[in-house]
């Protein structure tokens, strides 16, 4: 009977303290609800609105027929018309666009030759959803069998680029760079900061002339290191077990990477400020790697996604880096055509640091 006191005791100050954690009774309740919303309502393997590119070079009504065919399959969304092939491959590795159209001037003769294909359809192989939506196009216009088409479908030729073997390593591999990095930068530097903080380490820089930025510094400085080596890790094992290709220049994916290493670790840094235990800097970390990963376009399709979903991906780095190191790796694609990216993993750098910079102090609570 004593025992059962005693542990009853002990029960009861257990739940006063999680009463008192707000963070880990926020946890309990926040992240079942938060998979719940994801999985049900955002993650959709139903792939719609793929950004699309259209060169109509016969400019027929036949041929503007097809386009308005593929449109209103939904799967595609026309964003931009262009002149030629080259432009179409442009876009396709700059990432602006999934899909290309390209309708070449002899449309209509081809339409007559059932054996010559009347058109091409240009897809990012990046992402092995793309290709599977692609198909599905493919489909579509071959039951098209509308009077411009003179009661016969227009054979379509599928070419795709930058992974046409459609091999599941070329498209996780460089993505799991950026959720490996997101995993260990943020909670390295969120925990080694609250750790310092719990052992009463900080104590001794209070009356050195250091200042907050350059205590800052030091602290991630080791870090970048360490995030560097694990994409060193990454590239090699990903080129020699699965042969996943490296188009762009090495030197190009390096500085991508690390301007998203800092921003994970500045990131890291915030959470850091926000937070008393170790157990609550994991808590908070595994909160921002749950949606990174689920909304990214790592492991689920962005164009999926309503745009809601979509618009909160757009608040997570990963979901950036996910679109540079694809972009530098797979598609080739060089640092100029992929600055909007960069400018925005360049914000948050300057956001996370003012706002990590405002929140910490040198000085014990």
């Amino acid at each position: 009977m004593k025992s059962l006191q005693r542990i009853f005791a002990i029960v009861r100050k257990e739940v006063r303290q999680l009463r008192r954690d707000r963070l880990t009774f926020g946890m309990i309740v926040g992240i079942p609800v938060i998979q719940l919303l994801m999985f049900g309502y955002a993650i959709n393997m139903d792939v719609r609105n793929l950004d699309a590119a259209v060169a109509d070079l016969a400019g027929s009504s036949a041929s503007r027929q097809l386009v308005l065919d593929l449109e209103h399959s939904q799967i595609i969304k026309i964003v931009q018309q262009v002149s030629g092939a080259d432009e179409l491959e442009h876009l396709l590795r700059q990432g602006s666009i999934s899909v290309g159209i390209l309708i070449p001037p002899d449309f209509e003769r081809r339409l007559q030759q059932q054996q010559r294909s009347a058109m091409q359809l240009l897809v990012d192989g990046s992402d092995t959803v793309v290709q599977s939506a692609a198909a599905q196009l493919a489909q579509v216009v071959q039951q098209a069998r509308t009077s411009p088409y003179n009661d016969r479908p227009p054979v379509m030729e599928l070419r795709t680029f930058y992974n046409p073997e459609r091999r599941s390593p070329v498209n996780t591999v460089p993505g799991l760079i950026g959720v490996i990095l997101t995993m260990t930068m943020i909670l390295f530097t969120a925990v080694a900061i609250v750790r310092e903080r719990e052992r009463g380490n900080l104590e001794m820089l209070i009356t050195t002339p250091m200042k907050t930025p350059e205590l800052m510094l030091a602290k991630i400085t080791p870090y970048v290191m360490i995030g560097l080596v694990q994409v060193s890790l990454v590239l090699l094992l990903g080129h020699f077990l699965f042969d996943v290709p490296m188009v762009g220049s090495l030197l190009d994916t390096y500085l991508v990477t690390l301007l998203f290493i800092i921003t994970n670790l500045a990131l890291g840094l915030v959470i850091s400020t926000l937070v008393s235990t170790q157990f609550q800097a994991m808590q908070l970390a595994f909160f921002v790697l749950l949606p990174s990963i689920l909304l990214s376009g790592f492991m689920f399709p962005f164009a999926g996604m309503p745009r809601p979903a979509q618009i909160i991906a757009e608040v997570l780095p990963l979901t950036h880096f996910v679109r540079l190191i694809r972009g530098v790796m797979l598609r080739g694609a060089s640092l100029q055509e992929l600055t909007i990216e960069l400018a925005i993993l360049g914000v948050f750098i300057v956001v996370f640091m003012s706002l990590a910079v405002m929140r910490f102090s040198k000085r014990l609570d």
